[in-house]
């Protein structure tokens, strides 16, 4: 199956999931707004997913699907099935172990993430830290649950099934979304709709992780729960697996320092809670479908030594990811008070959380080319079996990130946090890139060079047409959900329209690559 189509379903399933999310917060910010108890609603979903993605998704999965695509490639699918088996048992028994001590420990661990919480009133006995840690006992079964699916996932995406494996983040917001629906009007305060979220939240869980045996046993690849052993191979995917760990785990200390900063001014962290949704829905169904589908295809052709197989396949990841990148940066940067009010401006999220969070906004969107690239860059090092090199360019970024952070959040306010994330990401992507380039493991051929100025141009002339536009259809938003996302639609339909428009005029892409991208080759 080619890159592009791989990239393409999963990018689907994701935009599916990422525009339910935003159904889905925006009822949320309906009912809490930016006040304490989202606040802390926030603070308890960050524990299990700071860890999850240390644990489950690119850290784990960057030393498992290497060692996968060995083992099946030299000892046949039995071998394959034996090592999977054996991964799967101490991933769980490890995170089971971390879910156990901080359900122990919540009163006082959750300190770790919301400090700043302690002692924030509430319009309910309980203050605000409170509130949090019974939120986080209920959300951090999440974790377990979803290391597992994200190993199911990495099984079915080596063996080229990913349309399963994206669409289960679709089941949480469905959950989440019915849930809002259900209690519509029916008088719940706001801390009680906070817990049916969390609720919500470890069910999904259940669903996914479901979802995903039941695909695995479909598809034919075989696995078996047995007890924890620590195995020759099971050595292998931890000695190369906790550099990733280390990565990601700095990575996500980044998140929470950012996030304790903001906890200790009320409404902060829903600011950067919101922005961060709106620049994840371009990073999450470009970058992260763009690793997803191109890790596994690396390491395939490196397995069977096709070096110059490879170097196309990151030329290519790199185009995609500029293609649709550059045109989502430059709306997220010229119209963040339009998305931000058309989106969340309703009910408790009123007109100066919209201008908090817009600020935010266009402090991540200088940032999304990086962290898009961030996700292309790394499988390069990952597929060659190589997770120590993005640890130490991660801990120099996180370095940069708490120091800038913090600095920038007491001169400049709390949008300091997301500026200075952003600074982090480009150094972690120009350290990344730099060494790709010194060991001739990345070449930028003539194609790219020739098409990335084209889309800028094509990117460019979009802007400066919705510029005015999404001036216009934001003096026309009135907070009901029909209207707002009607406008919503119509200048992103525009902006798509014209952009595209451009690229073929501009030459930066043609026909013939949406028709050699979805036509099948021999199933590779």
């Amino acid at each position: 199956m080619k890159l592009i189509r791989s990239t393409a379903i999963i990018g689907f399933f994701t935009l599916m999931s990422r525009i339910l999310g935003l159904v889905r917060d925006r009822l949320t910010a309906h009912y809490l707004g930016a006040g304490p108890i989202n606040d802390a609603l926030i603070t308890a979903m960050k524990l299990p997913n700071l860890f999850r993605r240390m644990f489950a998704e690119g850290a784990f999965n960057a030393a498992f699907i290497p060692l996968y695509v060995r083992h099946r490639e030299e000892g046949g699918e039995n071998e394959a099935a034996g090592f999977a088996s054996e991964a799967m048992a101490s991933l769980i028994f490890i995170v089971a172990i971390i879910v156990l001590f901080f359900q122990i420990t919540m009163p006082w661990s959750l300190s770790l993430v919301g400090y700043g919480l302690r002692g924030v009133e509430t319009d309910v006995a309980q203050t605000a830290y409170e509130l949090a840690v019974v939120y986080a006992r209920i959300t951090m079964p999440y974790l377990l649950l979803m290391s597992l699916s994200a190993l199911l996932s990495g099984l079915l995406n080596t063996h080229n099934r990913f349309a399963i494996a994206a669409f289960v983040p679709v089941l949480y917001n469905v959950i989440a979304i019915s849930i809002l629906v259900y209690i519509w009007n029916k008088g719940f305060r706001m801390d009680e709709i906070a817990l049916f979220l969390s609720i919500g939240m470890t069910v999904a869980g259940v669903l996914q992780a479901g979802l995903l045996v039941w695909a695995v046993k479909r598809a034919g690849i075989r696995f078996r729960l047995q007890k924890p052993k620590m195995t020759p191979r099971v050595k292998r995917l931890w000695t190369l697996g906790i550099p990733g760990i280390i990565s990601a785990g700095i990575t996500q200390i980044n998140i929470t320092v950012s996030h304790q900063l903001a906890t200790f001014k009320e409404g902060a962290a829903s600011w950067l809670y919101y922005s961060d949704r709106l620049y994840q829905l371009p990073l999450g169904i470009i970058g992260i479908a763009m690793g997803v589908a191109l890790l596994p295809t690396l390491s395939n052709r490196l397995k069977s030594g096709d070096e110059r197989g490879a170097m196309t396949s990151m030329n290519r990841a790199i185009e995609i990811a500029a293609f649709l990148t550059i045109p989502a940066t430059i709306a997220l940067a010229i119209m963040p008070s339009f998305l931000v009010a058309g989106l969340f401006q309703t009910g408790n999220f009123q007109a100066g959380d919209t201008a908090k969070t817009a600020i935010a906004l266009q402090m991540f969107a200088l940032g999304l080319p990086a962290f898009v690239l961030l996700k292309v860059l790394m499988p390069a090092f990952f597929a060659r079996e190589n997770t120590t090199t993005p640890m130490k360019y991660a801990a120099i970024s996180a370095i940069i990130n708490v120091i800038l952070g913090a600095t920038l959040f007491f001169t400049l306010g709390f949008f300091g946090l997301a500026l200075a994330t952003t600074i982090a990401g480009w150094t972690n992507v120009l350290l990344l890139g730099r060494t790709l380039v010194n060991e001739e493991l990345l070449t930028f051929d003539d194609r790219l060079k020739d098409r990335v100025p084209r889309m800028l141009v094509a990117a460019l002339a979009m802007g400066v047409i919705i510029w005015p536009l999404a001036g216009w259809a934001e003096a026309r938003l009135n907070s009901s959900i029909l209207n707002d996302f009607s406008l919503l639609i119509l200048v992103s339909g525009v902006g798509l329209t014209v952009y595209v428009t451009f690229s073929f005029v501009f030459k930066a892409f043609g026909l013939g690559d949406f028709r050699y991208a979805f036509r099948r080759t021999n199933g590779k």
